[in-house]
């Protein structure tokens, strides 16, 4: 399970994105990070707008809860989720990870 941590804004994690792919969605785990795969190019922030809507999806929440709090121009990022706790995202998150 990667790590998440609970802090006064929200639940953080870090994940990893894999721009130019096939199809979006969640390509598992890759050390204590959450793998994205998107079809966006890492080009204005479209990479980034990819990653926030996949995860809104995929978490259930809305776009406006999640945040890039870090990484904005590398593949490697911290993401905040407010209004979730650690205990909550990681169940949410448990189907997508082996």
């Amino acid at each position: 399970m990667i790590p998440v941590r609970d802090t006064v804004q929200g639940a953080t994690f870090a994940i990893k994105v894999h721009p130019h792919a096939k199809k979006d969605g969640v390509a598992g785990q890759v050390g204590d990070t959450l793998k994205l795969a998107v079809t966006s190019p890492p080009v204005e922030g479209k990479a980034n707008a990819a990653c926030i809507r996949l995860l809104a999806e995929v978490l259930g929440v809305p776009r406006s809860s999640i945040t890039i709090v870090a990484g904005g121009s590398g593949r490697l990022k911290l993401v905040r989720v407010v209004g979730m706790s650690a205990v909550d995202l990681q169940s949410r998150l448990q189907g997508y990870l082996y």
